[in-house]
């Protein structure tokens, strides 16, 4: 089950999915490619012709993920 998560330091909001500790899928929303408002790091990269579902994950985008793990709100299934 995916569940939204919002970068706290440009407020992109993405859908994550755990499937284990270390695999997380990222599923970015179409309004992240997308300035303002969205993830600078994704819009760069779609700027110069990357797709966005090719673009990895930036440092504070990982910090919330793992935040939402910590506290609950995502999901790491038992048998991981």
């Amino acid at each position: 089950m995916t569940t939204p998560v919002v970068c706290g330091e440009c407020g992109t909001r993405v859908l994550c999915e755990k499937f284990s500790p270390a695999h997380t899928q990222i599923q970015w929303t179409t309004g992240a490619a997308v300035l303002p408002g969205g993830c600078p790091r994704i819009a760069a990269a779609v700027g110069a012709g990357t797709p966005s579902a090719r673009v990895r994950s930036c440092e504070a985008l990982r910090a919330d993920i793992e935040a939402a793990v910590l506290d609950g709100r995502l999901d790491v299934p038992a048998d991981a």
